[in-house]
């Protein structure tokens, strides 16, 4: 009886949970990319800076360099950990990066809503660091 009921469960296929398998695997894909390709523009943009690359891989430490680079003061990255004080200075830290490497405020508005695409652009482009 005991070995019916497991071969009935296991013979059993459900599409629905095939589909979220797909997806899961699918999300991972994506994630694995966007993390891949983050890494690399930070790194590039790090190097600009005239900041260790490698840092772009440390996970507190990039953060520290990114707002080192944005705003002058890489411990602003704190204000990230009190709530809705987040949002304003994630903000603040796209305009002021843009603002650091001789853009204006419409690549700000790049970075706010296409980040990994002007992220890209920010790395591999013509642009240099002109400092905070």
């Amino acid at each position: 009886m005991f070995t019916t009921f497991l071969t009935d469960y296991y013979d059993s296929y459900d599409p629905t949970m095939a589909a979220a398998a797909g997806v899961s695997a699918g999300s991972l894909v994506i994630s694995l990319i966007f993390a891949v390709v983050s890494i690399v523009a930070l790194w590039k943009i790090f190097s600009k800076a005239g900041e260790p690359g490698w840092a772009a891989i440390v996970p507190l430490y990039n953060a520290y360099i990114l707002f080192k680079i944005a705003f002058g003061n890489g411990w602003f990255f704190l204000l990230c950990l009190v709530p809705l004080v987040n949002i304003v200075i994630s903000i603040m830290l796209y305009f002021k990066l843009s603002k650091a490497f001789g853009h204006g405020v419409g690549f700000g508005f790049g970075l706010l809503f296409l980040y990994p695409i002007f992220l890209l652009i920010l790395a591999f482009g013509s642009s240099e660091y002109v400092g905070a």
